[in-house]
C-alpha cells in the first residue's frame, strides 16, 4: 500500500515515522497553526477593501490659470469637495453636501447620497463665484454666492466631424492626425478644422520589425498607433525606428486559445552579435520628405530622443555605447539634418539608465546634465554649445528627479537623498538651486518620504509626507518652504478599530559591518513578545531600485497578509540595490549579478535575531518576484542549512537568456574589437561582445530546505525557460521541490495572483510552522 492509500484510509500517525518521507522540520518547536482567517480579514484594507476607501492622497485642480485649486479628499464621513485660496490661505468647503444632494434629487428624482458624491469634469467661471460640473451624465451650474443649483441644457450642434479612435495621433494645433498602416506612416487633414482629409503615406521602408507602427510585430490590418512623434510647430515629425529584424525568435506557447499555439516574439540576449540597431528619422509633413539623421558614432548604441526645442528648431537625443559606459548629448536641426555633439560623459564601469536626466530649457540655451562624476549624482549646467558653466549642487548626496523648473527665475526644484545621516537615504525631500550658481537649498525639512505637486505658477506646491509607521500630512507651502496650512487629514479610526498595525522601521549593518542598511518588519496585529516566529524576508535586489517601502500604506503587497498568518516579515536594502546612495553603493554587485545581495540579507536577519527574542532564526523563509525570484531561489542555493523555505516567482534565473541591456548594462560585457580583411585586402572591423554571468541551475544541487518555483506560461519579459532550467536541474540532482505554472499568465499573475498567494501562505505555513492542515483542505479559499 503506498503513503498515499495509508493517508486515505486513515493512517495518519504513521507519517511520524516515515522517516524520509518529507518530513515536516520546525526545528524542534512544535508545530503551530497559520492564522489563515486573520490574513484573509486583512483583505479589507488592500484597494477596494471596505476598509480602504479614505483618501491617502490629495491632487490639485487648479483653476482658470491661477493658484487658486480644488480637491477631493475621502474620510469615513465620505467625500468632500474644497476651494483654496493659497495667496490668502484659506481654504473652505466647495458646497454644502447634504444641500448639494437635496438639491440634485430634484432634478433627478432619485437617491442621492450627500457621502458619495461623484462629480467631474469642473469648470469654473472667471470670478469662480460659479461652476459647472457633470454627475450621472448630466450637467448642472452652482452658484457659491446664492448656494443655488440649475441644470444646464446643451445646444445640439451640427457635427459632421469624424469619430475619435485611438490610433489618432493630432498635431498640436489639431489640424493633422498621424497614424500607421502596414508598418508605414501616413497623415491626413482632420475634417473638424476643414482640413483636407486625403491619405498621404510618408514613408515606405517600414516592415515588420522595422516599423513606424507602435507595436512593430503588429499585423492589424487598418490604421494603428505610431510611435512618431509632433513637434511643436505641428509640422515636423521625429521617430527612432527599431530595428529589429535580425534578432532572434522567442517563443511561449499558448495553451488556452482555441488549439494550442506559439507565441514569437523578438528578443536578443546579453552578448549577441545581432542586436537592435536605432535610427533617427525627421520627417517635414507640409513638405512631404523623410530624412535620416546621421547619428552613427559606436556599434550597436542606443539611441533615445528625450526632447523638442520649443521652436521645433531641435530635436534633442542620447546616445550610448554598448557597453554602457559612454554617452553623448546631441543635437539634430530638423531643417538642415546637422547633428551636433553636446555632451561627452564617461562613466565607468557603467552609466545608470534608469538614473540618468537630462532636460533642456530655453530652446537649447542651456542644459542640465545629471552625472556621479564625483560619485555622487549631480546636476550640471551646460550651454547651449556645451560648455560646462555650473554645478548646481555637490557634496556625498544625491540629486534626484526634477520636480519643476522656474525659467524666467531660473530656479530648479529637485528631490535629494541622503544630505542628513539621521534620516533614511531613501527618503525624496525637495530642494531648490539657482541654475546660474553652486548652492542647494533643502524646502522639506521633515523627516519621511515626500511627494510634491507643485502649482503652474511654482509659487507654491503640494507636500504630503509619511513613512511606513506615520500616516500621511497634506500640507500647501511656498516655493521657500514655508507652511501655509494643512490641506486634510487622513481618518483612519476605523482601520485601527479592526485591529490593522503600523509596520516598523529598522536599521542593520551590512555584511561589511560598516554599511547602514534600511529595513521594515511587519509583525501578526495578534503580536505576542513572549512566543517565538519564523522570519520571512521579502526581496527585490535592484540594482535599479530595491523594494524597501518608505511612505505609509494599509496594504503593502504581500507583506501585510502574510505576517497576519503568525510571521515576522522584512524587507530590507542590499548594498548595490539603488543609484539613491551614491557609486559606491550602487556598483557593489557589479559583475556579480547573482550573489551580491545574499551576505547582507542572510547578516541582516541574524543581527534582528540577537536585538529580537520574538524571531527564531531556526526558521527562516524567503520570497521574491522577478529579480526578486532570481534572488530567493540563489539564497536557498548558497545557504542552504540558514533558508529553510523559500518561494522563487517568475525570476531571471539564468542571465545568459535574460534582457539583454538589462545584463550588459548591469553585470558588464566586454567588448573585442578585430581588424578583418577581405578577399581585396580592404579593412574593417569586426565586433564580438563577451558576457559571463553565473546562474541559479549551477548551484540548484546544494538544495536542502524547501522550495516553490512560480511561472505564468506566457512571460514574455522572463520567459518560463528560465524556471524550467532550474527545475531541471533540481531534477537532475534528485531533489524535492514544489512548481506551480500558471496559464496564461505573463510576468504578473493577474487573476490568478489570489490563487498564487493562498498557495504561498499555505507552504511557509507547512514548512515554517509545520502546520499541514491545507494539504487536506479541498478549496484553496478555505481558512479554517
Amino acid at each position: 500500500m503506498t503513503l498515499r492509500n495509508l493517508l486515505i484510509v486513515g493512517f495518519l500517525p504513521c507519517l511520524s515515522v516515515l522517516k524520509g518521507w518529507g518530513q515536516v522540520s520546525t526545528g524542534g518547536n512544535a508545530a503551530l497553526r497559520a492564522n489563515y482567517e486573520l490574513a484573509q480579514k486583512y483583505h479589507d484594507f488592500t484597494l477596494g477593501g471596505k476598509l480602504s476607501s479614505n483618501s491617502m492622497t490629495l491632487y490639485p485642480r487648479e483653476i482658470n490659470k491661477t493658484d487658486n485649486f480644488w480637491f477631493d479628499f475621502t474620510t469615513s464621513s465620505g467625500k468632500n469637495y474644497y476651494y483654496v485660496n493659497p495667496k490668502a490661505a484659506t481654504k473652505e468647503l466647495l458646497f454644502d453636501n447634504d444641500e448639494m444632494a437635496v438639491q440634485l434629487s430634484r432634478f433627478t428624482h432619485d437617491v442621492v447620497n450627500p457621502a458619495k458624491l461623484e462629480l467631474s469634469d469642473l469648470q469654473f467661471s472667471k470670478d469662480q463665484k460659479s461652476f459647472v460640473f457633470q454627475y450621472h451624465s448630466r450637467k448642472y451650474d452652482y452658484n457659491r454666492v446664492t448656494r443655488k443649483l440649475k441644470e444646464v441644457g446643451e445646444e445640439k450642434k451640427e457635427d459632421d466631424s469624424e469619430p475619435m479612435y485611438s490610433w489618432m495621433n493630432f498635431s498640436p494645433d489639431k489640424r493633422y492626425i498621424l497614424y500607421a498602416r502596414s508598418h508605414n506612416l501616413y497623415v491626413k487633414g482632420n475634417k473638424a478644422l476643414g482640413m483636407d482629409t486625403t491619405e498621404v503615406q510618408l514613408t515606405t521602408d517600414g516592415v515588420e520589425n522595422f516599423s513606424y507602427a507602435r507595436n512593430g510585430e503588429d499585423e492589424e490590418e487598418g490604421e494603428v498607433p505610431t510611435k512618431a512623434l509632433w513637434c511643436p510647430d505641428s509640422r515636423h515629425v521625429y521617430v527612432v525606428l527599431e530595428d529589429e529584424r535580425k534578432l532572434r525568435d522567442f517563443w511561449v506557447v499558448n495553451s488556452l486559445s482555441d488549439k494550442p499555439s506559439l507565441k514569437k516574439y523578438k528578443y536578443e540576449y546579453p552578448g549577441d552579435k545581432y542586436v537592435t540597431q536605432h535610427e533617427l528619422v525627421i520627417i517635414d509633413v507640409v513638405e512631404k520628405t523623410v530624412k535620416k539623421a546621421n547619428i552613427q558614432k559606436w556599434n550597436d548604441q542606443y539611441v533615445m530622443a528625450f526632447q523638442v526645442s520649443s521652436d521645433s528648431k531641435y530635436v534633442f537625443f542620447e546616445r550610448t555605447k554598448r557597453t554602457w559606459d559612454e554617452v553623448d548629448v546631441c543635437s539634430v536641426n530638423t531643417s538642415t539634418m546637422e547633428v551636433k555633439e553636446l555632451i561627452h560623459e564617461v562613466d565607468k564601469p557603467y552609466r545608470d539608465p534608469h538614473a540618468r536626466n537630462v532636460v533642456v530649457l530655453n530652446d537649447g540655451k542651456d542644459i542640465l546634465f545629471r552625472s556621479e562624476r564625483t560619485g555622487w549624482g549631480h546636476y550640471y549646467h551646460y550651454d547651449g554649445e556645451g560648455n560646462l558653466k555650473n554645478a548646481l549642487s555637490s557634496g556625498p548626496w544625491v540629486s534626484g528627479h526634477i520636480v519643476a523648473v522656474d525659467t524666467l527665475a531660473r530656479t530648479v526644484y529637485f528631490y535629494g537623498y541622503g544630505d542628513d545621516p539621521d534620516i533614511n537615504p531613501f527618503y525624496y525631500r525637495l530642494y531648490k538651486a539657482k541654475l546660474d550658481r553652486e548652492g542647494a537649498t533643502l524646502l522639506t525639512k521633515e523627516d519621511g518620504q515626500h511627494k510634491v505637486t507643485f502649482l503652474e505658477s511654482n509659487r507654491y506646491f503640494i507636500d504630503i509626507f509619511s513613512r511606513v509607521d506615520m500616516e500621511p500630512r497634506f500640507l500647501l507651502k511656498d516655493n521657500m518652504g514655508k507652511t501655509i496650512m494643512e490641506l486634510a487629514k487622513p481618518d483612519l479610526n476605523q482601520v485601527y478599530a479592526a485591529g490593522w498595525k503600523k509596520p516598523e522601521r529598522f536599521v542593520v549593518k551590512a555584511a561589511d559591518n560598516r554599511t547602514d542598511l534600511y529595513g521594515v518588519m511587519w509583525k501578526p496585529s495578534d503580536f505576542d513578545p513572549n512566543k517565538k516566529y519564523p522570519i520571512i524576508s521579502v526581496v527585490y535586489p535592484g540594482p535599479y531600485f530595491g523594494f524597501v517601502p518608505t511612505n505609509f500604506a494599509l496594504n503593502e503587497g504581500y507583506c501585510t497578509r502574510m505576517a497576519q498568518l503568525g510571521f515576522i516579515v522584512i524587507s530590507v536594502g542590499h548594498r548595490g540595490d539603488t543609484p539613491m546612495r551614491g557609486k559606491v553603493y550602487h556598483r557593489f554587485g557589479y559583475g556579480n549579478m547573482r550573489d551580491y545581495p545574499l551576505p547582507d540579507d542572510k547578516y541582516a536577519i541574524e543581527q534582528l535575531a540577537k536585538k529580537y527574542s520574538f524571531i527564531d532564526i531556526s526558521r527562516v523563509g524567503i520570497y521574491g518576484h522577478s529579480g526578486g525570484g532570481f534572488m530567493a531561489a540563489a539564497a536557498i542555493f548558497t545557504y542552504p542549512d540558514f533558508y529553510k523555505a523559500a518561494v522563487s516567482c517568475s525570476g531571471n534565473h539564468d542571465n545568459t537568456i535574460y534582457n539583454r541591456g538589462w545584463g550588459e548594462c548591469y553585470n558588464g560585457v566586454k567588448e573585442v574589437v578585430k581588424v578583418v580583411k577581405d578577399s581585396l585586402g580592404n579593412e574593417k572591423k569586426e565586433y564580438e561582445y563577451k558576457f559571463r554571468v553565473r546562474s541559479n541551475a549551477e548551484i540548484a544541487k546544494n538544495l536542502k530546505g524547501h522550495l516553490m518555483l512560480v511561472t505564468g506560461d506566457m512571460d514574455v519579459n522572463v520567459n518560463p525557460s528560465h524556471t524550467y532550467r532550474v527545475a531541471q536541474a533540481l531534477i537532475e540532482a534528485g531533489k524535492g521541490f514544489e512548481m506551480l505554472v500558471i496559464p496564461g499568465a505573463g510576468h504578473g499573475y493577474g487573476s490568478a495572483d489570489d490563487y498564487f498567494e493562498s498557495k504561498m501562505h499555505r507552504f511557509f505555513a507547512k514548512y515554517l510552522l509545520g502546520d499541514t492542515r491545507a494539504d487536506y483542505w479541498g478549496d484553496i479559499t478555505r481558512t479554517k
